[in-house]
Parts: C-alpha cells; sequence; structure tokens
C-alpha cells in the first residue's frame, strides 16, 4: 500500500510515531463497528485529505490482518468501502469542489452530497444508513475541539454517534510532513497561500506567506507547507465584526453622551498566596494598570487569588466574559504552587495538553533539565493557546483568547514583557491602542463632608469622567483626581470644580 510504504520509507521519526497512532485509532473504529456503520466526513481541506488517505491505509492493514512491524504487506489493492459524506455548501470555494469530486472518483469513493447544514445533514443521513460513528479531521487548535478525545460522543441535542479523530494530536507541521512524504494531491489553494480554508466569504490568503507582487501588482504567496509557524494557520480567516460599542461606565453612571466613545476594558489577577499574607507588596498590579490607561483601556477589575487551581479559574471565569481582555501573572513556572496555566484551562473547560513548538523552546532554554513529556511546564491549555514570541523576551507570553498569562515575576520583567506585548499585538491586530487616558490631580484642605456634595454633581455632570478622591496621609489634605480621555472635558469639570468650591479652595498638583 502506496501510503504505509512511504511512511516507512521516512527518516521522519515523528511522523512515524503519530501515523502509527492514528492508524491505531482507525483500527480500532473498524474493529468495534461494521464498516457499514461508519463514515467519513470529506470536506476537501488538508486535515481531511490526510485522513483520507490515513483511512485507507488503516482499512487495508486492517483488512490485510497483518502487523504494521512486519513489512510484508503485499501489492493487493483493497477496495476502499467506507461511506463519504460531503457537506456541499454554496459559499465554497469551486477548487474545494473540484478537489473533492476529483478525488472522490479517483478512489472510487462512496461519497453522498449533503446540501443541508451539518446537524440537519446528518439527522437524513442517519434516517437512510444505520451510521453509528464518522471520522473526522479535527486537530486539536481547530475551534470544534475543545474537549475531546479520540472518541468523543456526539454534544448533547445531536444525533447520536461516535466521532471518531484519529489526528487530534497532530500539528500544522505533522499534517503537510505527511502530505508532501506520500506525495498526495490537495487543494490548489493551498499553494496559493491560504493556510486554512473555511468559506469565500470568510477566507484570504495568509499575509505571513506574501512575498512580493507581480507585474500586475497582485501579491505573490508561497505555498501554504512553508508557513514558520503552523500555530498561526488560521491568520488567513477574515476576523468577524468586533464587539458592539460600549459605554464608558464612569462614577457609577451610564450615560448616553457625544463624549461618550467605545471604551475597551481590561481586568487584571495576581496570583499568589505570598500576597494575599503580606509577605510581598504587588507593585506589577499598580504598574500594569497605568500601562493600560497609557494605551487607552479601562481597568475595571484587579484582584488577587490563591495559588489553587479552583480560586485562578474562578476569578478568570467570571473576569474573561466581561472584559475585552484579561491580564493574569504569578504562579507560572515549573514549582508545585505554579497552578495559574491550569487554572486558566479550567476556567475555559479545556484539558492541559502537550505543545510541542513550547517545549522544543524550552529544549532549547533548559536543555537537558527539560524532561520531555514529563515537562510539567509544556502542558499548556488544549485548543486555546497561542504563544507570543519576541526576540527580547527569554519565554514567551501565553494567549488563551482573551487571556494573557505574564511570566513576568517583578517590575523590571513587566516593563520588558509589557513593551515586546505591544508590539506583537498591535502588529497583528488583538489589541487596539487608543487615545491614552490624562489625569489632573487637585487638592484641597476642606473636609469630607464639605467637598461630598459639589463631587457628587461634578460626577453627574461629567459621566465620561472618573472623578475620585483620597487621602495620602491621616488628616493630610484631600487629594481629587480627574481622569478620561480628552484634555478640554478635564478642564472643563476642573472650573466646575473651581467654582463649586470657591476661589483658593482647590489647588493643582
Amino acid at each position: 500500500m502506496e501510503i504505509d510504504k512511504a511512511i516507512r520509507e521516512s527518516d521522519d521519526i515523528r511522523l512515524k510515531t503519530k501515523y502509527n497512532n492514528a492508524v491505531h485509532v482507525i483500527q480500532r473504529a473498524l474493529a468495534l463497528y461494521p464498516v457499514e456503520e461508519v463514515a467519513f466526513s470529506f470536506n476537501g481541506g488538508k486535515d481531511s485529505t490526510v485522513l483520507l488517505h490515513l483511512l485507507r491505509a488503516g482499512h487495508y492493514l486492517h483488512e490485510a490482518g497483518k502487523n504494521l512491524s512486519s513489512g510484508n504487506l503485499g501489492d493487493a489493492e483493497i477496495n476502499f468501502p467506507v461511506r463519504t459524506i460531503y457537506f456541499e455548501s454554496p459559499s465554497a470555494f469551486p477548487e474545494i469542489n473540484s478537489f473533492t469530486y476529483d478525488t472522490a472518483f479517483i478512489y472510487k469513493l462512496q461519497m453522498d452530497i449533503i446540501r443541508l447544514d451539518f446537524k440537519s445533514g446528518l439527522e437524513a443521513l442517519f434516517k437512510a444508513h444505520p451510521i453509528r460513528a464518522i471520522f473526522l479531521g479535527v486537530r486539536i487548535g481547530d475551534p470544534t475541539a475543545v474537549g475531546q478525545e479520540q472518541f468523543s460522543p456526539s454534544s448533547p441535542g445531536w444525533p447520536p454517534f461516535m466521532r471518531v479523530n484519529p489526528i487530534l494530536d497532530w500539528s500544522y507541521r505533522d499534517v503537510w510532513a505527511f502530505l508532501l512524504t506520500c506525495k498526495v494531491q490537495y487543494c490548489s489553494l493551498y499553494d496559493q497561500g491560504y493556510t486554512s480554508i473555511g468559506s469565500i466569504h470568510d477566507t484570504v490568503p495568509n499575509a505571513l506567506l506574501c512575498q512580493s507582487k507581480t507585474s500586475n501588482s497582485e501579491q505573490n504567496y508561497k505555498p501554504a507547507y512553508l508557513l514558520p509557524d503552523g500555530r498561526l494557520e488560521r491568520a488567513g480567516r477574515v476576523k468577524k465584526g468586533t464587539s458592539q460599542p460600549l459605554h464608558a461606565i464612569s462614577n457609577g453612571f451610564k450615560h448616553d453622551d457625544s463624549h461618550l466613545k467605545r471604551m475597551f476594558t481590561a481586568s487584571v489577577i495576581a496570583v499568589g498566596d505570598e500576597i494575599l499574607f503580606g509577605t510581598v507588596e504587588d507593585r506589577m498590579g499598580s504598574i500594569l494598570c497605568r500601562k493600560l490607561h497609557s494605551v487607552g483601556w479601562a481597568v475595571s477589575h484587579i484582584a488577587v487569588t490563591r495559588n489553587d487551581v479552583d480560586s485562578v479559574a474562578d476569578e478568570v471565569e467570571r473576569l474573561k466574559s466581561t472584559n475585552d481582555m484579561v491580564f493574569i501573572y504569578g504562579g507560572v513556572g515549573p514549582l508545585p504552587s505554579d497552578l495559574t496555566v491550569a487554572g486558566v484551562a479550567k476556567a475555559f473547560g479545556v484539558r492541559m495538553a502537550p505543545d510541542e513548538e513550547f517545549e522544543e523552546y524550552l529544549r532549547h532554554l533548559l536543555g537537558e533539565r527539560c524532561t520531555g513529556d514529563r515537562n510539567e511546564m509544556a502542558q499548556l491549555p488544549e485548543g486555546i493557546t497561542e504563544l507570543l514570541h519576541h526576540e527580547k523576551l527569554r519565554v514567551p507570553l501565553i494567549k488563551c483568547q482573551n487571556v494573557i498569562i505574564l511570566t513576568a515575576t517583578n517590575v523590571a520583567e513587566l516593563e520588558s514583557e509589557w513593551d515586546c506585548l505591544i508590539e506583537l499585538m498591535t502588529s497583528n491586530g488583538l489589541l487596539v491602542i487608543t487615545e491614552p487616558f490624562v489625569s489632573k490631580r487637585l487638592t484641597t484642605t476642606l473636609s469630607d463632608v464639605e467637598a461630598a456634595q459639589p463631587l457628587s454633581e461634578i460626577c453627574s455632570k461629567f459621566p465620561d469622567l472618573y472623578v475620585g478622591a483620597y487621602r495620602e496621609a491621616r488628616g493630610g489634605s484631600l487629594i481629587i483626581t480627574v481622569d478620561g480621555k480628552e484634555k478640554s472635558r478635564i478642564a472643563a469639570a476642573a472650573d466646575a470644580l473651581c467654582s463649586k468650591f470657591g476661589v483658593g479652595a482647590l489647588s493643582e498638583i
């Protein structure tokens, strides 16, 4: 069988391991279910193309009844009887449709063409055929992969069937290693810079593969297998519309006003029992707040939580859905108390799994002290993790959807990480820099009782500003702060305050 032969003649040890594991999953499924009760979902993409040829090899080996290590499988051709289903969509690329039909013809696939949505299509299919298991080309990192195993029952509310995921643990690099090693055809779009193909409405060539413009001023792209970082394969998917504009919330007021603009909000979480016990002072939190204000982001919440998976998970789960971004630091590393990453994984409902790129990075950084699969630091939240590399950082930052895990342990490291983070995230559109907050501080010797009513009136009149007050020491002067994004509004609020307090009652710091 040509696929099995190509893999066994390869020098790629990793690919051989991935291949053997995938074929083992396929053979287990074929042993559990009669071939009439299994199906293969084929969509013409690279992952399902890999799965097609793995299924061909797995079925051949299953039927041949040979030991995979014997190498004496013969050359007799065995027909591929697994039912293939293709969900045809009017928004699919023509190249995808052509490749799918050509492939079905070449390999004599029993292909059912379904022109319904996935759920309705499966319901119709199951009424016509006794399907109990479906092979899927799902990989870690796919939006649908979260929480799945190699054998996973369908979700509640869906037709009952077993999802079989032979390439769940394959990386982008593994997929292309297989396709190129086996020299099988794949959709031509991948040679035009596309790295992850959805519909014609949400897919463009990956800008990371753009190399030059042609004489017609058109972009020229390198093929998909030359993408240097597989974690960025979905960078060619067009971003959906940004979140709806939010009203600024200040001083407890929500207000419709011409001065109110879209306000990006962030929360900050510090993890550490040593902070809660008062053993160390958390200086990083206040600095991070100032950094966020400097790029125009409002900080809605700052919290300190224990070195405990559940405590971290509860805080992250509460804040990630109400903020544009959450920054968390502390509890990251190899120590038993370093449970932040596991807490983030639990907040998203995913498991911890080895990240091959991170493991290689750690091995380069730590040498023999990195113990491979047993290295807990190489375990990251499955399917939602993106590593943010920068040449100035010793350790990459970890991004899990809208949660940024900082590895800084002190102020100096935080300063460096922040500069790199801003550079990385603004360059790829992950973080929007808006007008920075500006501040004015006023001081007065008036008592809190005397200042209360005028301040309340100012808060009501200027709901777009953050007006606060504090005393630096007992019996000291009252310091009034006015923060916002428009200097003219801050100046107007300060003038209004001065008029209410009387001449000489306030002075600017």
